[in-house]
């Protein structure tokens, strides 16, 4: 017969595996000793519980050490983020002269467009080796070859850490091309609905096949992310210095001469004591851009001819920019200079000619405590006098424009942008008995943003 000894029935194993497991892994206000307390649970129904509780843990604790010396591989799909925005636009068209379009930029503005899906953008990436991160963004509202809504890569590249802190790294790849800021800024952070024209001018689609190395100190790195995930509207961590090479022809473009591209870039965020930050920073590139030519009527009427000359011309350019961050109040504004290609006044030859411009940008940030996340209204004028070197034959334009918006957060999801547009523009059309005209007109706009 079996004989228990002890204390009020509690059995020798009870009272042991109670000293050695349940003293060691009780967890003050549990449920099991809330159970225990009240009478519903036998003090061995309580100690087996615990135990369970105990290999469970350390089992836990073994897989997270790995077996002996040999660490555990963490997943592949661990290292991995997947995030990503939408946009759908609206353009209205008010009293405009000629048909008002923008071909760098919004292609839903002009005559006869309605509801428009500006971005669809899937991005992955992830650092999937202490010295290896890797991003993918594709954009599926583009349109190639006259059809909408195909699929066409915007990033590609990989950052490969030269130090252990990761201060220093070279970026592969096809991505930003580092000139300037509003065309680093991603476009699901920026107020305006289109990138200014006098910097865009320089790199279409603000990307490039090249290789960057660029190099920050850790605290200035982690202020850059600081400025984008605050909603403060940052461009991104760029490096306080970066330099590289590329191509020149732009994103998704085969290269049509030897030549390569070579840029230079220094940016610095000063934070003050009251927190305002002030950042500041210029940029500089050179290359040969070969243009595309078209047949087009001389000024003053006669046959359609090809502007004659090379199509390798020389491109170079600076820039700089300053941004005092909204806190609440901000302001923010990129000038450039230099020389490009540029048809000529009489529309028969391509040839290097100056160009300048750019914009000035100011902007409130309304924390708002009911129904939104953040409000903010911002005006902003831009101009720009030089070639296009990315429509064909690089035509003259002529860019003047006020814009009047607002920008408002339902929350971290969700963003709506209304804006009134005042603009004068010169044509991208080459044909017709008069091309390369300067339209003018009003633009009411609407944006809608989901992020996921």
């Amino acid at each position: 017969m079996n004989r228990r000894w002890g204390l009020g029935g509690m059995s020798v194993c009870a009272l042991a595996a109670l000293v050695c497991v349940g003293i060691s892994s009780a967890r003050a206000g549990s449920l099991e000793d809330l159970m225990l307390h009240k009478g519903q649970m036998s003090i061995d129904e309580w100690v087996e519980l615990k135990a369970e509780e105990e290999k469970r843990e350390a089992k836990v604790f073994e897989e997270s050490r790995g077996v002996g010396d040999t660490p555990v591989k963490a997943k592949w799909y661990d290292k991995i983020s997947i995030r990503g925005y939408a946009q759908v636009r609206f353009n209205r068209l008010g009293n405009p002269n000629g048909n008002l379009i923008n071909d760098q930029g919004d292609k839903s503005i002009g005559d006869n467009n309605g509801f428009f899906l500006r971005r669809a953008r899937f991005i992955v990436s992830g650092e999937v080796h202490d010295r290896l991160f890797v991003y993918i963004q594709p954009d599926f509202a583009s349109t190639v070859g006259g059809t909408g809504h195909a699929a066409q890569l915007r990033d590609w590249y990989a950052d490969m850490f030269l130090t252990a802190n990761k201060e220093w790294r070279i970026r592969a790849g096809q991505s930003k091309v580092p000139y300037g800021f509003e065309n680093l800024q991603s476009s699901q952070n920026r107020l305006a609905l289109d990138r200014n024209d006098a910097l865009n001018s320089a790199v279409k689609d603000e990307r490039d096949f090249g290789f960057f190395l660029y190099y920050a100190p850790t605290h200035i790195r982690e202020r850059f992310r600081r400025l984008v995930d605050s909603g403060l509207k940052g461009s991104g961590d760029y490096g306080m210095l970066g330099v590289g090479v590329y191509n020149g022809q732009t994103a998704n473009q085969s290269e049509r001469n030897d030549d390569k591209h070579m840029i230079v870039r220094a940016a610095y965020p000063f934070e003050f004591s009251n927190g305002q930050i002030f950042e500041v920073g210029a940029s500089a590139y050179r290359g040969m851009f070969n243009v595309s030519k078209a047949a087009v009527v001389p000024l003053g009427g006669g046959a359609a001819v090809t502007p004659r000359g090379n199509n390798n011309i020389l491109d170079q350019r600076v820039a700089a920019y300053f941004v005092l961050y909204p806190q609440p109040f901000g302001i923010q504004a990129e000038y450039t200079v230099g020389q490009g290609p540029e048809l000529s006044a009489d529309r028969r030859s391509i040839n290097q000619s100056d160009l300048y411009g750019g914009y000035v940008q100011a902007m409130y940030n309304y924390k708002c405590t009911t129904y939104c996340l953040n409000v903010l209204p911002f005006v902003r004028y831009q101009e720009y006098y030089g070639g296009k070197k990315h429509e064909a034959n690089a035509p003259r334009n002529v860019v003047r424009e006020l814009e009047l918006g607002i920008e408002y957060q339902f929350n971290k999801a969700v963003e709506l942008v209304g804006m009134y547009t005042f603009t004068q523009r010169t044509s991208a059309v080459a044909t017709g008995p008069n091309p390369y005209q300067d339209h003018y007109g009003n633009l009411i706009r609407f944006q809608l943003q989901w992020n996921y």
